[in-house]
């Protein structure tokens, strides 16, 4: 592992952070201005989100990702303490009909933002120190299996079905990489299917919203439903509305009409759509390709991973930045149906920006400790002459 690939991904990661700053300056200045009485409330608060972000992904960076796997017992404690957090959460007060935020005075924690990283770790190290026992029944699928349903369950009664599929697919995909027999694999691929189908099939919500992606009238029986069917509708018309405004240029920094209470959760799910009208096409086309820098960069550094573990924890993190992201621009080009989910680095939040920052820190930890094995290893071929 080569000291300028760790350095061009901490710059792409600056790179998104910095761009998302700038955006959420224009984004955010109305709903500031209404809630806190000045246009750059917001802003002043995620500039404190992104120097604890740096904080903690300096500390993840210069953490030794192995101690994970050497440690069980740290595991369990940060399992504990994930799950005992999204069950508390369940008993705050509702947000928009969900419970998903602890208020904790200085900020409000979102669990089930960190309970995907923990989902990463905790299988990941429960497969890599389950060695060739990965290939039977209860160690290759049921007590990974347990690990997501722990993790997935508390946030499905929020609801948060975008970060229960996160969640899944995430401790689905360290099953791959961690060796899991592929028939086990289908067992779980195919009981995942069943879940999710049965719970949008059976949620007026969720099929109002699929009918309005698609442009199809449906009786959901339930004015609730149509109600969100329409909001989805809007805001997915407000956000087509703010890309075309936007063209190829934008309109210039500050002069988004969206952002304006046109657009809900301009300065937070559909930030994206405020970023491409001000500054045009051109964003979007860089936001995308630093996203996918910062994929490449991390599957690079995947690949030259001191071990199985770190290859994993490196690709895990890698991929839930990067289906986040993508998943965020595809709703908001309307590419896939409404469903809230921040963009990372650009939607404001501090739980969001934390966990991006920590997915970040890990994956330089990944490329750190693969650097000084490879310096070690030098040094005993040296010393072995």
């Amino acid at each position: 592992m080569r000291k300028s690939a760790l350095f061009a991904f901490g710059l792409v990661a600056m790179a998104l952070v910095v761009l998302g700053l700038v955006v959420l300056s224009s984004a955010s200045q109305a709903y500031a201005l209404r809630i806190h009485g000045d246009v750059y409330g917001f802003l002043k608060r995620q500039v404190v989100y992104v120097g604890a972000g740096i904080a903690v992904a300096a500390i993840a960076a210069l953490f030794d990702y192995r101690h994970f796997r050497d440690h069980p017992a740290l595991v369990v404690a940060m399992l504990v303490a994930t799950v005992a957090a999204l069950v508390l959460v369940l008993f705050s007060a509702p947000v928009n009909g969900s419970r998903r935020w602890l208020d904790l005075k200085a900020f409000n924690l979102q669990p089930s933002e960190l309970a995907k990283l923990v989902t990463v770790i905790a299988v990941a190290a429960w497969l890599d120190r389950s060695g060739w026992r990965v290939g039977l029944f209860r160690n290759g699928l049921l007590w990974p299996a347990v690990i997501i349903v722990m993790m997935a369950v508390p946030v499905l009664k929020e609801p948060d079905f975008g970060s229960v599929m996160v969640i899944g697919v995430a401790g689905v995909l360290m099953m791959v990489l961690g060796g899991v027999r592929w028939m086990h694999l289908m067992v779980v691929f195919f009981g995942g299917v069943a879940v999710v189908g049965a719970h949008v099939l059976t949620n007026a919500n969720r099929m109002a919203r699929i009918a309005a992606w698609l442009g199809i009238k449906i009786s959901v029986g339930a004015q609730v439903a149509e109600g969100a069917a329409n909001r989805a509708a809007y805001q997915a018309s407000q956000a087509l509305i703010a890309l075309k405004n936007g063209g190829i240029w934008g309109v210039g920094i500050n002069q988004s009409m969206q952002k304006k209470y046109y657009l809900p959760e301009a300065h937070t799910d559909f930030i994206f759509a405020i970023g491409a009208e001000e500054l045009g096409m051109v964003f979007s086309i860089v936001v995308v390709l630093l996203f996918a820098a910062y994929f490449a960069l991390a599957v690079h550094i995947a690949r030259n991973a001191a071990d199985r573990f770190g290859r994993s924890i490196a690709l895990g993190m890698a991929f839930i930045i990067f289906f986040q992201a993508m998943f965020n621009i595809g709703v908001v080009c309307s590419a896939l149906p409404t469903k809230g989910m921040a963009l990372p680095f650009f939607s404001y939040g501090g739980t969001n920006m934390i966990s991006a920052a920590l997915a970040t820190g890990m994956i330089l930890s990944v490329g750190i400790q693969s650097m000084r094995e490879r310096k070690r290893a030098m040094l005993r071929k040296i010393v072995l002459r």
